[in-house]
């Protein structure tokens, strides 16, 4: 990570109860998700991964505040809630990031893995308390299949958290998928959150599932 010069004293939310705020929008999947279903993977698995990938690409959503001082890491892996099929086993996983394999298939096969140890109790997964995961470089992803959601809101641990917070929903029948994403003003205004949506966009239409 690097210190910016940035002068938090003059940030004009730095003293807010709460600098948090989020957004919901909805973006169009229909073609990871039929990629997905003729190649025998995880929608979930690869949504979370292109999701990942938005994320790392805004400089701005991997900005924290360490020790008094701002800083940028180089990079925010991803930690997820995941459960088995019976929902009897609820655990966490923290994977890295797609640019660390060849491609986000390689990706992908790693992160299933990884899910059936955690699951299967051979992997003990991410286990942080959440105090201390703003001073972590991860982002948090959690997934919703359940609802097509218009907006959704979070629990603040800490009015002065910076970790973005990103949850997806149930795909539609227009192959549209809400992405709601929970930031801090301190760091991230409307412009940025307008390239993470970009971004995610072209990460779903990727010519990789063509």
């Amino acid at each position: 990570m690097k210190e910016l010069d940035f002068n938090l004293d003059e940030n004009p939310f730095i003293n807010f109860q709460s600098a948090r705020y989020a957004i919901s929008a909805r973006i169009n999947v229909k073609k990871l998700w039929k990629w997905c279903h003729e190649n025998d993977k995880s929608f979930f698995t690869m949504s979370m991964g292109c999701l990942l990938n938005a994320v790392n690409s805004v400089p701005h959503l991997k900005r924290r505040i360490i020790d008094g001082k701002a800083i940028e890491h180089d990079h925010l892996d991803g930690v997820c809630p995941i459960m088995d099929e019976g929902k009897e086993i609820y655990r966490e996983m923290r994977v890295p990031t797609p640019q660390e394999f060849n491609d986000i298939v390689e990706w992908h096969d790693h992160v299933r893995e990884l899910t059936s140890k955690i699951l299967s109790l051979e992997d003990d997964g991410f286990v942080c308390e959440m105090e201390e995961r703003d001073f972590t470089n991860i982002v948090n992803l959690s997934c919703i299949p359940w609802i097509d959601f218009d907006m959704l809101t979070n629990c603040v641990v800490d009015g002065r958290a910076i970790q973005p917070l990103v949850t997806w929903g149930k795909v539609n029948e227009n192959y549209e998928m809400s992405v709601s994403i929970t930031v801090s003003h301190i760091f991230v205004n409307g412009r940025e959150l307008g390239y993470f949506y970009e971004n995610a966009q072209k990460e779903f239409d990727s010519d990789l599932f063509d």
